[in-house]
């Protein structure tokens, strides 16, 4: 995989920029992490910064759990027209392009970003000859629908998660 900055347009003239994560996005992530843990956090009473150390805590967590099972994962921050949107985090082994994460902030989504970044994944699993995975919280509806849109099929329940998959055709 790439490791310098690509940078392609969008179906409606966007410009999305993936570049690579450096020390100064770690804020940046947080917001980003934090973002998809809002509905799941709101349900607790929080002290005066409790939540933003558990949000660390389990970011770090997240990242350590990657970079062991994919040491050579490839950590994207998302850039739409200019502006930090997300983060795409994908590893690779001997048989299998695994999508660790992706995320937009709320405000960047349904804009077609996502759809254009699995698409590209798709393609690259494609000329590599392998499946391409992704694990989708159960509670997650429409995280599922969108990949089932996508052309990928449920190959295992690990209870909280579905595990999910896309095969090159000619696979």
């Amino acid at each position: 995989m790439q490791r310098s900055s690509e940078t392609f347009q969008l179906p409606g003239g966007d410009t999305v920029e993936l570049r690579p994560v450096s020390d100064s996005d770690n804020d940046f992530l947080l917001s980003v992490y934090a973002s998809t843990r809002e509905d799941e956090l709101a349900q607790a009473e929080w002290a005066e910064g409790q939540k933003e150390m558990f949000l660390r805590w389990q970011l770090d967590l997240q990242r350590r759990e990657y970079e062991t099972r994919f040491p050579d994962a490839d950590y994207r921050v998302i850039v739409l027209d200019q502006q930090p949107a997300g983060r795409i985090w994908v590893g690779e082994d001997d048989e299998q392009i695994r999508l660790l994460d992706i995320a937009l902030l709320p405000e960047f989504q349904n804009r077609g970003v996502g759809t254009a970044l699995l698409e590209r994944l798709k393609k690259y699993a494609d000329r590599e000859g392998k499946v391409l995975r992704h694990m989708v919280f159960v509670l997650n509806n429409n995280a599922e629908r969108f990949y089932e849109r996508l052309g990928f099929k449920q190959i295992e329940d690990f209870g909280a998660y579905k595990h999910m998959e896309w095969r090159p055709e000619h696979q």
